[in-house]
C-alpha cells in the first residue's frame, strides 16, 4: 500500500493518507513533549518503543472484544490504522491521585480511589485541554447522548482489561487517556496507547516509569518505557 501525503502532525507522531481512503499510516516520532507543547525534545528510540508498545495494549484489547483501529504494524516506528472521525475529547480514567487531580482537589499524589475516576476534557492544546462534561459534548455536538455512554463503558472496560495486566507484571496502572472515532457508524478505540499517555509504577517502589520522568526532569525517559515494555512482554526487537 503507497503511503501517500502527511494528513496531520502531532506532538509524538503523524498521520499519512495511503492509496486506500479508509487506512492511514500512523508514523511514532522520536519527539517528546509536555505541559500542551511547551517543552520539547527528541529522544532517540522513542518511537520504536511506542510503536511496539501501542501495538501490543492494542493487540490485547482486540483479543478481549475491544474494537481497535489498529490495522498491522509496518516497520519500527509505522502502523497501518483504519481511518476514524475522531471525537474531540479525550476520556480520562484514573486510579491513584496524580498528576492535575492533585492540584485541581488538594489531594496527596497517590491516593488510590475506592472507585476508578472518569472524566472528559476538550481536546485543544491553546485552551489547556479544559475539563468537560456531558452537557458541554452534547451541546456542543461533538458527540451524541449514546456515544457518550459508549465511551464511558469502553474506557471502564479498557481500564479493567489493563490494570490486571499490568499488576501481573508488578506494575501500577495510576491513569491514562484514551480518544475514540468512528468509521461506518462504530465506535473504535483509535489513537495510541503509550507511556506518553498514562502514568505507570512500580509497584513496590512507587518509581515513576512514564512520561512524569521527561515532565519532571527524571531522566531515563526512554529506558524507562523500554523497562514497562520488557515487563509486560512487548517484543522491542
Amino acid at each position: 500500500m503507497e503511503k501517500k501525503e502527511l494528513l496531520t502532525k502531532g506532538k509524538a507522531k503523524e498521520l499519512y493518507k495511503t492509496s486506500d481512503d479508509s487506512k492511514l499510516v500512523m508514523d511514532f516520532t522520536d519527539d517528546t513533549s509536555a505541559f500542551d507543547g511547551k517543552k520539547i525534545e527528541q529522544l532517540a528510540g522513542k518511537g520504536t518503543v511506542n510503536n511496539r508498545f501501542n501495538n501490543f495494549i492494542m493487540n490485547y484489547l482486540d483479543s478481549k472484544g475491544v474494537a481497535c483501529h489498529l490495522l498491522e504494524e509496518l516497520n519500527d516506528r509505522e502502523s497501518l490504522v483504519l481511518s476514524l472521525d475522531m471525537f474531540p475529547i479525550e476520556c480520562v480514567v484514573r486510579n491513584y491521585a496524580a498528576g492535575s487531580i492533585c492540584k485541581r482537589l488538594g489531594l496527596e499524589e497517590g491516593l488510590k480511589f475506592e472507585n476508578p475516576i472518569f472524566e472528559f476534557f476538550y481536546k485543544d492544546d491553546d485552551l489547556g485541554d479544559p475539563m468537560i462534561n456531558d452537557n458541554h459534548i452534547i451541546s456542543f455536538g461533538w458527540a451524541e447522548s449514546d456515544d457518550i455512554e459508549i465511551l464511558k463503558k469502553l474506557t471502564l472496560e479498557i481500564n479493567d482489561h489493563l490494570v490486571d495486566l499490568f499488576l501481573k507484571a508488578d506494575l501500577i496502572l495510576v491513569d491514562f487517556k484514551l480518544e475514540f472515532g468512528k468509521n461506518s457508524g462504530k465506535i473504535y478505540l483509535g489513537d495510541e496507547f503509550t507511556p506518553d499517555g498514562c502514568r505507570v509504577w512500580d509497584k513496590e517502589t512507587k518509581k515513576k516509569l512514564d512520561k512524569d520522568r521527561f515532565r519532571l526532569g527524571l531522566g531515563d525517559v526512554v529506558e524507562s518505557y523500554q523497562e514497562i515494555a520488557h515487563r509486560l512482554g512487548v517484543n522491542l526487537t
